[in-house]
């Protein structure tokens, strides 16, 4: 049997292969900025109203922060950065982060934007998958009211048949394309809906193997139960799972949202408890390999070694296509490029859109990423070993 490589994420020289030394400095003065959250914070509340007033804020946002976690403004401008984390065996998704609009000409105008990102990613061998969150191409406040089976206006009905029509032209254009289509995860309120439109779109165009993938956030408690009904009807209709498997991005309004309605609180009390549901959905996605392809959006250490371990006892190839590692650019860059080296196969996700418009996922990003205890220290700490290593090389003689 040929022995596989082994790989470690404390390997740095991997890790930061891709970033010179200008480069690496830059992403270690960001991150020691996010040691002071309420300064970045700020910072981000005061471009926003700069915007707002039309102030020239533009090119300090994309200088401190837009380049870190964001591959450009357009398709075309993110292209150098698909090919340079190519170089180092990782593929891209590409990631139009606008979202949250209601005006259906402005809907209309981000489906759009998709289609032309899943028409990429048919031709461009550095994308891997295409995505989108439906809060982008549909009046969220419309879908939490249709899940909560209220009465709707006529203007109403007639809004959400032209949403979900947007949601299944983006299915069908993937399938036509054979480009695998990534639905991410949203709010419970109106993640049911997404639920059912990701699963009729799964029925018609995953017969043959996993184009469509729904997102499950195992932070919440009825997640486990949920991936394994969705593997149930996967079988009993005869077609193949497409499951993308995160810890979950909205915890604090979840639990908001549910004392707000006098709910249980749908979140696992813990952190311990969240990390425990979510490698049992990795067990159990690799148990059922035959039906379930596996996107796994994790930026936990534990888990990727876990998934790792898991492709290699079941005696599968390091570059199956039905298991992929994912990371958000910017994040984790010892995960994704040692697993790459390895043989496995990464994707970063890779957004892209006007700064303007992207500040709300680049406040998310501030928000995970700030403190002492957050992300950014473990970057951080890393960056400076690595910062220190290249130091330490001795000098290249040099010629006269």
């Amino acid at each position: 049997m040929e022995k596989k490589p082994a790989f470690s994420f404390d390997n740095l020289e991997t890790a930061f292969a891709h970033l010179s030394d200008k480069a690496l400095k830059k992403t270690r003065n960001l991150f020691r900025l996010m040691h002071y959250p309420v300064l970045v914070k700020t910072g981000l509340w005061l471009s926003k109203l700069a915007f707002t007033l039309g102030m020239p804020v533009k090119g300090f946002i994309k200088k401190i922060v837009f380049h870190q976690f964001c591959g450009g403004e357009t398709i075309a401008s993110c292209r150098p950065v698909m090919a340079s984390l190519d170089r180092f065996g990782v593929k891209s998704v590409l990631d139009y982060s606008i979202e949250g609009k209601k005006e259906e000409a402005k809907l209309m105008a981000v489906a759009e934007e998709i289609e032309r990102t899943i028409a990429e990613a048919e031709k461009n061998a550095h994308l891997a998958f295409a995505v989108f969150k439906v809060s982008g191409i549909a009046d969220t406040e419309l879908l939490q009211k249709v899940q909560e089976q209220k009465q709707l206006s006529e203007a109403e009905k007639q809004s959400f048949l032209r949403a979900r029509d947007r949601f299944m032209s983006l299915c069908d254009q993937a399938a036509q394309r054979k480009v695998r289509l990534l639905v991410d995860g949203e709010e419970s309120w109106f993640q049911e809906i997404i639920d059912q439109w990701v699963q009729d779109a799964m029925r018609t165009h995953n017969k043959e193997g996993a184009i469509v993938f729904n997102t499950f956030q195992m932070y919440r408690k009825d997640m486990l139960r949920r991936l394994k009904d969705a593997r149930h009807d996967a079988v009993a209709q005869g077609y193949f799972l497409g499951v993308k498997l995160v810890r979950g991005a909205y915890m604090e309004k979840e639990r908001a949202n549910a004392e707000h309605r006098g709910e249980e609180d749908p979140i696992h009390p813990t952190k311990q408890a969240t990390d425990e549901a979510y490698n049992e959905a990795l067990k159990f996605c690799i148990d059922n390999k035959q039906r379930v392809s596996l996107v796994s959006g994790s930026h936990n250490e534990w888990s990727n070694a876990l998934l790792a371990e898991l492709v290699d006892l079941h005696g599968l190839s390091r570059s199956d296509e039905r298991i992929y590692f994912s990371q958000l650019y910017g994040m984790s860059d010892p995960i994704s490029f040692n697993l790459a080296k390895a043989g496995f196969n990464v994707v970063k996700y890779l957004p892209y859109g006007p700064i303007k418009e992207v500040l709300p996922y680049l406040s998310r990003r501030v928000d995970e990423n700030s403190g002492i205890s957050g992300q950014a220290s473990k970057e951080l700490q890393r960056i400076n070993q690595e910062l220190r290593r290249r130091k330490s090389l001795p000098k290249l003689p040099t010629i006269a």
